[in-house]
């Protein structure tokens, strides 16, 4: 699956697929057909979840190889989490590296989302936490369904639930730390109107039809175009569905893929991605129709055995990064067409996460590690160092510029989010020296003075 050469991995832009190996896919779950009664401040029963498995060896980590069971009983959402911050942020911290921790009992971290200086996460015990200079700021809950994904519109939250369901939730203009679940997508409104007519059902199951605007299986992905006011989502019932924001309106649903999708993100020209455990990234292109949309397959970047598990697109560079169950990054540029431009091979294990901002490319691994990676001006990737310290599979990653950046000193803060319940918090310089070793405990990595090749070493 990897070249190794002397016990070393090497990176290297090639025109070819990665080698393919077996197929890594989702537990499905079961789900509960009853409605929710979502609230900022109301309990909700333990629920049991599966979660999706994409790692590399037999043995899963602590926790996985069952249903999680929630312990949160608290009173209100608003109580003090058992979050701990052994440190505070230091921004005259010098170097690439962590600043700060936050080590939670309450459950394992599925989704974050970082807006100015608020963090929100989301986790399987249903809550999302709001979090401001990384103290507790707000919080608010879903009666049902893990969060497996969130985004930020103004002062919307959307939140993608295992159950199936979008939450809308949104922030108060008299008290910011005060937020209220304000819909649910699809809206009963559109549910009830549909259900009527029967041209409105799929068959997803034998003797079993749904609304098409609905999914029947988890949310697992999000992404937003906020020109166009529009939401994705992608499910592991396998469509691609379109949302309008400003009225919650389903405008599309699509048969995407033939297996449960993974990521979703939008790009560039009017362009969407998702990538799914059937193996495939397929790109699809929008096409305004009055107030509505259409959208069209146009390509297909990634025919392979293993699952895709994560998408990110580099919209300055205009790049686009797919990680995948084999531990490898797969990217494509515009400017060659969308052609298969290289490989980024810096990972033992699943890649689970990606994210992107300015030149760097983040990518976060079932083998707890996050590679740091940036890209030159000639298109080569350098990879500057490996963040690790999690004690579990690294599962989300977002991305904001630190307040003191500028373009002679471009710094990033990074969030990481893990199945140890635990999201650690990193800076990182994009203009880092080429030629300087970061060590973390389990890897060390090299940027070697070749055109096309990175190094990593691993020790012991």
């Amino acid at each position: 699956m990897r070249h190794e050469r002397g016990g070393a991995m090497v990176a290297e832009l090639s025109i070819h697929r990665p080698t393919f190996g077996s197929l890594l896919h989702s537990d499905p779950a079961i789900f509960s057909n009853q409605e929710d009664d979502d609230s900022s401040n109301k309990n909700s029963p333990t629920s049991t979840n599966m979660s999706p498995r994409y790692y590399g060896s037999s043995t899963p980590p602590s926790g996985e190889g069952s249903p999680y069971h929630s312990p949160w009983n608290q009173p209100s959402p608003y109580t003090k989490s058992p979050w701990i911050l052994p440190s505070p942020i230091n921004h005259k911290f010098p170097n690439n590296g962590l600043i700060g921790s936050l080590a939670r009992e309450e459950g394992h971290v599925y989704s974050l989302a970082a807006s100015g200086d608020l963090l929100y996460t989301g986790s399987d015990s249903k809550n999302i936490r709001v979090w401001k200079n990384l103290k507790e700021f707000a919080g608010f809950k879903s009666n049902s369904g893990l969060v497996k994904a969130v985004v930020i519109y103004g002062d919307k939250i959307f939140t993608g639930h295992q159950d199936g369901k979008i939450r809308v939730w949104r922030v108060s203009s008299r008290n910011p730390s005060a937020y209220k679940r304000v819909g649910t997508l699809p809206t009963l409104k559109d549910y009830v109107k549909s259900s009527v007519n029967p041209k409105n059902y799929v068959e997803v199951r034998r003797h079993r039809n749904v609304l098409r605007i609905k999914h029947f299986d988890a949310v697992s992905c999000l992404s937003l175009n906020e020109d166009r006011g529009l939401l994705y989502s992608g499910s592991w019932d396998k469509t691609l569905k379109v949302w309008r924001i400003s009225d919650y309106k389903c405008l599309e649903s699509i048969n995407a893929h033939d297996d449960a999708i993974n990521s979703v993100v939008t790009g560039f020209d009017s362009l969407v991605f998702t990538g799914s455990a059937d193996g495939r990234v397929k790109v699809w292109r929008r096409e305004l129709q009055g107030r509505g949309t259409k959208h069209f397959l146009v390509q297909t970047l990634l025919k392979q055995e293993n699952a895709v598990t994560a998408l990110a697109v580099n919209h300055e560079s205009a790049v686009v990064y797919c990680g995948s169950s084999d531990g490898l990054v797969n990217f494509w540029e515009r400017e060659k067409h969308l052609s298969h431009v290289g490989v980024l091979r810096g990972h033992k294990m699943a890649v689970l996460c990606l994210a992107s901002a300015g030149n760097l490319v983040f990518s976060g691994s079932a083998d707890k590690s996050i590679c740091v990676w940036r890209r030159e001006a000639d298109g080569v990737h350098t990879c500057l160092s490996v963040l690790a310290g999690h004690g579990g599979p690294v599962k989300c990653l977002a991305v904001e510029e630190d307040e003191e950046s500028d373009k002679a000193d471009q710094r990033w803060i990074v969030y990481s989010g893990s199945l140890d319940k635990s999201v650690k918090v990193w800076r990182v310089l994009e203009n880092a020296p080429e030629w300087r070793e970061y060590q973390s405990p389990r890897l060390s990595c090299y940027s070697l003075p070749t055109q096309n090749k990175i190094l990593l070493r691993h020790r012991g």
